[in-house]
């Protein structure tokens, strides 16, 4: 079982939002033990077809390259970002159902673990080589909180999307 937690270990302002952003990202994990392979891949919605529990772990992690690596670091963005178009804005969770949730939760993890060692080289104010859509350059404590808030709400569509493929709650 995935440990979690949501206290720091010290409470200056850097530990307290890595932290948060760990518990997020390890809650959104809890959320996916036990599944079966065909209910991982199970879109429970009508009118949301890529809600599933791989399209939105598919979701999270590329969602953290794009923040960090192209947002933050002004690298080129690799992937099925890369695919996106005004018809197809999030292939990212089109293209997870074909990979086993078992494999997208250890790219999320490693994944997470290299930006966690990353992103501490850098201060809280340092500012992102590309801008977001209106122009401005955030820094980095706001893509840390975006990181949060955008984990935290799909960890919601996570709790809705397992009760409904297996009845499964409260993780």
């Amino acid at each position: 079982m995935t440990q979690r937690t949501d206290t720091p270990p010290a409470w200056d302002e850097r530990t307290q939002l890595d932290t948060f952003l760990d518990y997020a990202r390890d809650t959104a994990r809890a959320k996916c033990e036990g599944v079966s392979a065909e209910d991982a891949r199970r879109a429970p919605l009508p009118g949301s077809p890529l809600m599933t529990l791989c399209g939105i772990i598919s979701h999270l992690r590329w969602v953290e390259h794009y923040w960090v690596e192209v947002v933050f670091l002004g690298r080129e963005m690799v992937g099925p970002l890369t695919e996106a178009t005004d018809d197809d804005p999030d292939p990212e969770m089109r293209t997870a159902v074909d990979v086993p949730l078992p494999r997208l939760l250890a790219e999320y993890e490693e994944q997470s673990a290299r930006y966690r060692r990353l992103l501490a080289e850098h201060d809280l104010d340092s500012t992102a080589v590309r801008p977001i859509r209106d122009g401005r350059h955030v820094d980095l404590r706001w893509v840390i909180l975006h990181l949060i808030e955008e984990t935290s709400r799909h960890n919601g569509h996570l709790d809705i999307v397992r009760e409904l493929v297996d009845g499964r709650t409260g993780v």
